[in-house]
């Protein structure tokens, strides 16, 4: 694991898109998997901008999670997220994004859809990741043990406390979610931690100490983790 440190936000941004530019110049077919929510989001403008750079014709796009029970046009959904801030901006087709339904019949058969799409078209080349302030990774909570694949996830109170759930009025809101072992076969994993409320598990994280307690934690079995922190 390597970790750097930033003064700042936008030097953690600058950071970050250039990585993400790299992966994306060196194979222009990458299969990318992005977080959402508010750390990555100035990267991810980054992106945008330098996006003039590279080819993105190939560019592939798999959601990381979503937020279940909820309509997809949601202004609080991944889906609309993703839609704004990466899908529309680098001009990737549908044929070319792979995506949770947020509002799915079945969500069990919704995971088990997504799971076939990643063994198909996976593993992914680079995972885009935030930390929760729970140590969750995607919608992987702590819990005493941790799934492997796709699965719909029981959200703890830190989740339900995110901005964008508080955006949402559902009672039953539920994730749908890449399981710890779909992240850890990616082949590169970037995560982006920053904020205030991030300090103490970032600590926790960095102490190398491996447990589901904190998701986040095996990271630590990655052979090529990048930690940005500001």
């Amino acid at each position: 694991m390597q970790v750097q440190t930033f003064d700042t936000t936008p030097a953690l941004a600058e950071a970050a898109s250039d990585h993400i530019l790299r992966a994306i110049q060196q194979k222009p077919d990458l299969l990318l998997c992005a977080a959402t929510g508010n750390t990555p989001t100035l990267s991810y403008q980054k992106l945008a901008e330098k996006a003039a750079a590279v080819s993105l014709d190939q560019l592939r796009l798999f959601k990381l999670d979503e937020w279940g029970g909820v309509p997809m046009e949601h202004s609080g959904t991944c889906e609309t997220y993703l839609q704004e801030h990466l899908i529309a901006p680098l001009q990737i087709s549908n044929d070319r994004y792979f995506s949770f339904f947020s509002n799915p019949t079945d969500p069990e058969q919704e995971c088990e859809r997504i799971q076939n799409l990643l063994e198909q078209h996976g593993p992914i080349d680079l995972c885009i990741l935030g930390l929760g302030v729970n140590g969750h990774l995607a919608f992987n909570e702590p819990a005493e043990f941790l799934q492997p694949h796709c699965h719909v996830a029981q959200l703890t109170d830190a989740s339900l406390g995110h901005s964008m759930a508080q955006e949402m009025d559902v009672v039953n809101l539920y994730g749908l979610t890449l399981g710890m072992s779909d992240i850890l076969a990616s082949q590169e994993i970037l995560l982006l931690i920053s904020g205030a409320s991030k300090v103490e598990i970032t600590r926790r994280l960095l102490e190398g100490k491996i447990s589901t307690q904190l998701p986040g934690s095996f990271l630590w079995l990655h052979p090529k983790v990048r930690v940005l922190v500001c």
